[in-house]
């Protein structure tokens, strides 16, 4: 395998102080994976092909232990992420949607454009190149580069920054109380947003299980570092899953790399990792931050004011809504392992009322009927919305099958389930 050209990344980080200190570094450094249970482990150690570094043997069991064992918080680098779930072109409506996020809803009320909990999760589309760094659980700094503007969020003790040059603006958050948790919002920044390709390695490892085959497919060069190739797959035909290949330092247990290939073909739908990297202490001034001259400050509970009009607006509806989810049940589990099906009935007992399209935008309804196929079998008709990972079947009489599996799986289940 070549040097990381094409690296991408996401991930989570530990403890901290307090609470916030918990969540502000899950964005940042991994904790550690507990391990795989009941996964099929190949225990054959794979060797080298020609070209890529010569390491000594490993078996996939050696080398998730040596993940799990890894507790290297400091580092500093430069990552990139790249995520392509295949959903059509929105045009327009992305870039307005995102702009909307910074405003606290239908009140109409501006909120900062730095704003974590809006800008972050521009991450989960696209590619994109982060500056990344950390010094243990308690200071952490992530940048994203555009050509002509930077985001960046800084963590540092109990306080929170958040910067976004292309509009000048600044998010501050800081500890409150004994849990310290951060004032104004629930946390600091959203979940599941990708920053190290840790995070990604746990998660992936966490939900292998005895329908999951688990090897070492040699080695492999990373961000100049010499890497083990972990390879996991489903042994099971059906899912949207073709493998996942995580490569992992061959000094310190630390994911480099993960790639997620669809079963289907094509390029990977999740490519995340470092291009350069090092794991020595950074300099301290990473984790310092004065806002700019003529910045406007946004404090979290100062943003946190412009939510609560739409919350209590919500509020009523919301408590319906709860009512109708309470009403339909916990999810029903079909299959296992890669090929779970979680089916539950939509709240007002059909998938896709006249009501909930009222009013939507045109492209919007492009959008929507672009995602779905029209389909029919013993459970009557329906409608399967599809990315290249995460599909839903909707049927006409208020069913919903979700999972990261095949049109016909969800076809079959439905079916099944008739």
């Amino acid at each position: 395998m070549a040097p990381n050209d094409s690296a991408e990344t996401t991930g989570t980080a530990a403890g901290g102080s307090g609470r916030r200190g918990r969540r502000a570094a899950r964005y940042i450094v991994p904790v550690a994976v507990a391990g795989v249970a009941a996964a099929t482990i190949g225990l054959v150690p794979a060797l080298a092909s020609s070209g890529d570094p010569e390491l000594p043997e490993i078996t996939a069991q050696e080398l998730i232990e040596k993940i799990a064992a890894s507790d290297t918080e400091r580092f500093s680098g430069t990552v990139k992420i790249s995520t392509d779930l295949g959903i059509p072109s929105m045009g327009g409506l992305a870039g307005s949607f995102l702009s909307d996020a910074g405003k606290s809803g239908r009140g109409g009320e501006d909120t900062s454009s730095a704003d974590p909990q809006s800008k972050l999760t521009e991450l989960v589309s696209g590619t994109h190149t982060l500056r990344v760094a950390a010094d243990g659980p308690d200071k952490q700094r992530l940048s994203i580069l555009d050509d002509a503007s930077e985001y960046s969020l800084i963590h540092n003790g109990d306080q929170v920054w958040a910067y976004d040059s292309a509009t000048n603006a600044v998010y501050h958050a800081e500890a409150d109380g004994a849990d310290k948790a951060p004032r104004g919002h629930d946390r600091a920044v959203p979940e599941g947003v990708p920053t190290t390709p840790k995070a990604l390695a746990e998660q992936a490892l966490q939900a292998a299980d005895g329908t999951t085959s688990v090897t070492v497919d040699g080695t492999a060069r990373v961000a100049g570092r010499d890497a083990y190739r972990l390879v996991l797959k489903p042994e099971q035909s059906g899912s949207t899953v073709g493998s996942i290949t995580v490569a992992v330092d061959a000094k310190n247990g630390v994911p480099l790399k993960f790639t997620l290939q669809p079963s289907g073909g094509g390029k990977a739908v999740v490519d995340a990792g470092f291009t350069s990297v090092d794991f020595g202490k950074p300099a301290a001034s990473s984790f310092t931050f004065t806002p700019p001259k003529g910045a406007k400050v946004t404090e979290a509970d100062e943003a946190g004011k412009g939510h609560e009009k739409d919350a209590r607006r919500a509020a009523g509806k919301a408590e319906g809504d709860l009512r109708a989810v309470e009403e339909a049940g916990a999810p029903k589990i079909i299959g296992k392992g890669w090929n779970s099906i979680a089916e539950f009935k939509a709240p007002g007992g059909a998938a896709l009322p006249t009501e909930a399209t009222k009013g939507v935008p045109a492209e919007a309804q492009q959008f929507l009927d672009a995602l779905g196929d029209k389909v029919s079998g013993k459970f009557g008709s329906g409608t399967v919305f599809k990315t290249r990972l995460i599909n839903a079947l909707m049927t006409d009489d208020g069913r919903v099958y979700v999972g990261a599996v095949t049109k016909d799986a969800l076809v079959a289940a439905a079916n099944d389930a008739s």
